[in-house]
């Protein structure tokens, strides 16, 4: 079992207030799972459902491909 923390790039739309957004978020987990589950809690907490969130894309990415400055300089 690996306990390596990994870099997920998580890319979807949500519905808030009849308008459609796109999100993209980079999170750092041990699973595919555990980054799904970070995701949810952070998107939910504006007050969206998880039930309006829909996914496009899950997969993990090298910390040289994170756009995210503070994720970057925590996986090297």
């Amino acid at each position: 079992m690996s306990s390596e923390i990994k870099i997920f790039k998580i890319v979807g739309t949500y519905y808030k207030n009849h308008k459609k957004y796109k999100f993209s978020k980079e999170v750092r987990a041990l699973k595919q799972e555990d980054a799904l589950e970070k995701m949810y809690t952070t998107i939910t907490s504006i007050g969206i459902y998880r039930r309006q969130i829909k996914l496009q894309e899950i997969k993990e990415i090298a910390p040289e491909e994170c756009q995210d400055y503070l994720i970057r300089e925590l996986s090297s």
